[in-house]
């Protein structure tokens, strides 16, 4: 039987970046996401975020693709915020996009960490700027994977 362990920490927002996430109903969401992926056969380590945007920290399995996984989170979700959570304020609607990256073993519980802190996080730093950041960490570190050996 093949083993694969890979770690992936997910991002996406709310459409335009609208505040829809809310307390209460940002912490139902995140209840109904759990429950939906254990439905779905997606091991969902964490899931956090803030008032628009989502982070999560997913296991994936052999036969899974980061791409559908995405897609499966994302587009149930929405539907049941609008339909079932109560929620009555304007509907929510995910961007299309999203940032997905690979996590080491040797970094899931710093992961795990930022993502259970997002709230007192995001009392320092807007969205907008943490995914600048993400971002921007990201290209780096593949511009240094990219360059000769003697170039590092």
């Amino acid at each position: 039987m093949s083993y694969a362990k890979i770690f992936l920490h997910y991002v996406w927002a709310t459409k335009d970046r609208k505040h829809l996430l809310m307390k209460p109903y940002r912490q139902k969401l995140f209840k109904h996401m759990r429950e939906n992926a254990v439905v779905k056969g997606i091991h969902l380590d964490r899931i956090n975020g803030y008032t628009n945007h989502v982070h999560c920290l997913v296991w994936l399995q052999p036969q899974q693709s980061y791409d559908k996984v995405a897609q499966l989170l994302k587009g149930e979700s929405a539907y049941w915020f609008n339909n079932v959570s109560g929620c009555k304020q304007s509907k929510l609607q995910w961007q299309s996009e999203y940032f997905v990256v690979s996590v080491s073993p040797s970094m899931i519980e710093k992961v795990r960490t930022y993502v259970d802190n997002q709230e007192m996080h995001h009392r320092k730093i807007s969205f907008e700027k943490e995914y600048e950041q993400l971002i921007e960490h990201f290209l780096l570190i593949n511009e240094l994977q990219n360059k000769p050996i003697g170039m590092r």
